[in-house]
């Protein structure tokens, strides 16, 4: 198994505390070298405006402008958004973008891609919001766009939502082909997608049962298009405070817009054993990829130094 953390970008209003914007911006890049230092596989961003639960007047870093700052800010951990919105860019600029920042990273980026759900964040930054089943379609064809930018020299597309005649993207990446990792577990369309054209998806929440149901509509998906599952990253995500030596859970101090009994809800609370268990729990069904959010990491790095000491070596 390998691992990745995401890097506190305000959208968990999880930079709240710290009041400089550009002290800020460098507390996020502090957490991305500490996580490479300490020997995580990958750091991770989120695709949004504003902040969650509700829109605050508090920071949110915009997505690729820093997955391309932080590529340069390190030199081996990869970078991720776990994921990019169809919504907020044009497929065959979203191929462009991601192909220059694997070329500023050497090599190093893992693009995600998904529909797309805050309505209210559509609205607000003025992109049109439409229906599931619209936003599917839109998806479906923005998959193959990209595919089609990253593997051909003259790609062509003529579909219902877009259309490109023949882009040169050069370059397209700093190896072969970018990573794409698709995320959702949308059975009709997310799913077969991923069998078609996925490297990667991220599906299950870190519920063993859901992602072993989602595992085996994958499954068959892959079998109809003549795919090894085996060739494909099945990852999870998992929300999780680590405890560290006789640390108190009630003591936690509890992140922005959120009661304790909310954040208690939503977030695993463990210590390393906890943990270890857990993990173990969504191996046995089948993830080979944990992708982690740690709270309040902004301020203190001992979660991810604790994790990569403790956690990492039972798995690798």
């Amino acid at each position: 198994m390998q691992f990745g953390v995401f890097v506190p970008q305000g959208w968990r209003r999880d930079l709240d505390r710290i009041g400089d914007p550009v002290e800020k911006f460098e507390a996020m890049t502090k957490v991305a070298r500490v996580a490479e230092e300490s020997g995580w596989d990958s750091i991770w961003v989120y695709d949004h405006f504003h902040t969650v639960p509700e829109p605050a007047l508090e920071a949110t870093f915009e997505c690729w402008t820093i997955t391309a700052t932080l590529v340069r800010d390190t030199s081996r951990v990869k970078v991720g958004q776990m994921v990019s919105c169809n919504g907020y860019r044009n497929p065959a600029l979203y191929a462009k973008i991601a192909s220059t920042v694997d070329v500023a990273s050497h090599g190093r980026l893992f693009a995600g891609f998904g529909a797309g759900w805050h309505e209210a964040e559509w609205k607000a930054f003025g992109y049109e919001w439409v229906d599931t089943p619209v936003r599917m379609a839109k998806f479906r064809e923005a998959v193959e766009i990209i595919h089609k930018m990253w593997t051909e020299d003259y790609p062509e597309f003529q579909g219902k939502y877009y259309h490109i005649d023949k882009p040169i993207n050069e370059p397209k990446a700093a190896r072969a082909k970018i990573p794409l990792w698709l995320g959702g577990g949308g059975p009709q369309v997310t799913l077969k997608l991923v069998a078609k054209f996925g490297d990667a998806s991220n599906f299950g929440y870190s519920d063993p049962e859901v992602f072993a149901s989602k595992l085996e509509v994958l499954k068959r998906h892959c079998d109809n298009v003549g795919r090894d599952i085996n060739t494909i990253t099945k990852s999870t995500s998992l929300f999780g405070y680590l405890l560290g030596p006789g640390e108190d859970p009630k003591q936690i101090d509890v992140p922005g817009g959120q009661t304790r009994e909310e954040f208690e809800k939503n977030v695993f609370i463990g210590t390393t054993e906890d943990f270890i268990e857990k993990i173990e729990s969504l191996r046995a069904v089948g993830v080979d990829y944990v992708i982690c959010y740690m709270p309040n990491v902004a301020y203190d790095q001992r979660q991810i130094r604790q994790f990569a000491k403790e956690i990492i070596p039972q798995f690798t």
